[in-house]
């Protein structure tokens, strides 16, 4: 298990390597002088060189990108080219924003979609899995921005329910302000969790051990709850984990019809402005999350499932 976290971990730094190296090159590809955008029209040449040089880009691509690493190795992703602040005091200070709106928003899904999965699985081809089944395939093909401008329109606007924009006061005040952003983005989730978990439930509940519990005379709710749903589970905590970029996207689009503090109003400001330090701070942060993410829910799935384990781990232990 350890082994198997190790190398885990070696992988994941390369990854985030090469997806900032990635990210240089594209930055660099955007056509357009970022010193002409940023000083403006009226900008002489020698204040466009001098904010080349504050930038660091007058030197080669292998010395910026070499700076760039030698930095984070201490820590530092460089400054704000407008206000002069650590690039990662202003992505920290806008990170939290963005993670309880994702994490309320797969809270909520996960709270709702495993039932209506086990539900569904319990009673397939009944009238209560074909309307399930219709509803949240539907749900998945609605893109989350689309939501959340209907959802804007319905209950903020027309029938003041809910506030439509800002994060709002306190912690109670901050749910409420929470519940649009977060259903936009968590109503497809609940449609391709449930789907997900009802396909495993049903391969599961064919199995022999299933099949032996029940002749035991065990409850059906209590086989599902502690035989067959572990089990399950398992591919939703891998598509949860590989899902954190699709939620950090939905992010960026909801942060903006809402009006919300949060990394994808910042990245999106950052990309108008060709704030390149920005720029590479909030994709580093967001790469690392997601890589992150993603290696958690192998090593929650090589816990729980010793198949898998010894599948990722080479049979080492």
């Amino acid at each position: 298990m350890w082994l198997y976290l190790v190398k885990r971990i070696i992988l994941a730094i390369a990854n985030i390597a090469i997806a900032v190296t990635f990210l240089f090159l594209m930055i660099r590809a955007v056509p357009g002088d970022p010193a002409a955008v940023l000083l403006g029209t009226r900008a002489t040449p020698e204040m466009k060189a001098q904010l080349h040089e504050q930038m660091g880009l007058d030197k080669p691509f292998i010395v910026q990108i070499a700076t760039f690493f030698g930095g984070l190795l201490h820590g530092d992703l460089g400054f704000d080219v407008f206000s002069q602040r650590a690039v990662a005091d202003i992505v920290f200070e806008q990170l939290p924003y963005t993670l309880e709106l994702i994490l309320v928003s797969i809270l909520w899904a996960v709270l709702v979609a495993v039932p209506l999965g086990c539900y569904s699985a319990m009673r397939r081809n009944s009238l209560v899995d074909q309307v399930a089944g219709v509803v949240t395939v539907a749900t998945i093909a609605i893109p989350s921005f689309v939501v959340a401008v209907y959802a804007l329109l319905i209950f903020a606007v027309t029938l003041r329910w809910l506030p439509a924009i800002g994060v709002g006061i306190g912690f109670w005040d901050g749910l409420i302000y929470l519940i649009l952003p977060a259903f936009a983005i968590g109503i497809g989730w609940v449609g391709y969790i449930s789907r997900l978990v009802r396909a495993s439930m049903l391969e599961i509940l064919g199995e022999n051990h299933i099949r032996m519990a029940r002749s035991f005379g065990i409850s059906e709710w209590r086989i599902i709850a502690r035989y067959a749903l572990p089990l399950a589970i398992l591919p939703t905590v891998t598509i949860l984990g590989v899902g954190i970029a699709w939620l950090l996207s939905s992010a960026v689009f909801i942060e903006v019809v809402f009006a919300r503090p949060g990394i994808g109003t910042l990245i999106v400001n950052a990309v108008n402005t060709r704030n390149y330090p920005i720029v590479m701070g909030v994709v580093l942060v967001t790469t690392f999350l997601i890589v992150a993410a993603t290696t958690l829910s192998d090593v929650v799935n090589a816990f729980l499932d010793p198949r898998t384990r010894e599948k990722l781990g080479h049979g080492k232990r």
